[in-house]
């Protein structure tokens, strides 16, 4: 397994090993697609290297072979996501907000929790407050004005983002899902609807990208 210019080749990937010097976090590993032998090896590896492993859209199935691997590995069922630190992270002293339409929702806003707290940030939930009942919102508008960032999960068609934008001064990461009816297109009307809001200091990640927007949050957080 030739290792050295910033990454390791173990034939059928090349691990990155130079992100953490350069992004602040581990290269993470999208789980969807692989091969369990191959996985297997990767994660074995990124534990010898004493990196911090962090997998997406993790099965359950395959969580249970891979601990039988790493007994230490960690899993989120609701986030799908497998993590274990190589040390523990300080604790960043801004707070990232995450926020989510409603129910349907809460898998992918965990998603983005998950990663989050694992990256090192204080994180707090406000599930449930979609636009089609304002009034749950805008109870908690302290909790609101008190965030560093804010991400705003929510499917159907995307409106919460913009609206909660609005309202803050901290940059708002949206994050729509494929949750919603037939006209709905498994989440590309609540993309568009996010693309095209109309309120300033609201970036968009894809549709059901919880990691990418705790991923970003991260970033802006840490700076």
């Amino acid at each position: 397994m030739p290792q050295g210019r910033g990454f390791c080749d173990l034939g059928f990937a090349k691990f990155d090993t130079d992100r953490r010097k350069r992004k602040g976090f581990a290269e993470v590993i999208y789980c969807p697609g692989k091969d369990l032998l191959h996985l297997k090896k990767i994660v074995k590896k990124v534990f010898k290297l004493k990196e911090d492993i962090l997998l997406t859209k993790l099965d359950r199935a395959t969580y249970s072979q891979l601990k039988k691997e790493i007994p230490a590995l960690k899993y989120n069922p609701l986030a799908k996501i497998a993590y274990l630190l190589a040390k523990p992270k300080l604790t960043s002293k801004g707070m990232v907000l995450v926020i989510c339409a409603g129910t349907s929702d809460v898998p992918i806003a965990e998603e983005a929790v998950q990663t989050l707290e694992v990256m090192g940030n204080r994180v707090e939930r406000l599930y449930d407050v979609g636009v089609a009942g304002v009034h749950r919102l805008m109870s908690n508008i302290d909790k609101l004005k008190h965030a560093q960032v804010i991400i705003v999960v929510a499917g159907m068609e995307g409106a919460l983002p913009s609206l909660v934008s609005g309202l803050v001064k901290a940059p708002i990461v949206a994050v729509p899902t494929s949750c919603g009816y037939g006209s709905s297109f498994s989440g590309l009307a609540a993309l568009l609807t996010m693309l095209n809001g109309c309120s300033p200091g609201v970036t968009v990640v894809n549709i059901d990208n919880g990691f990418g927007a705790g991923y970003f949050a991260s970033l802006i957080n840490r700076s």
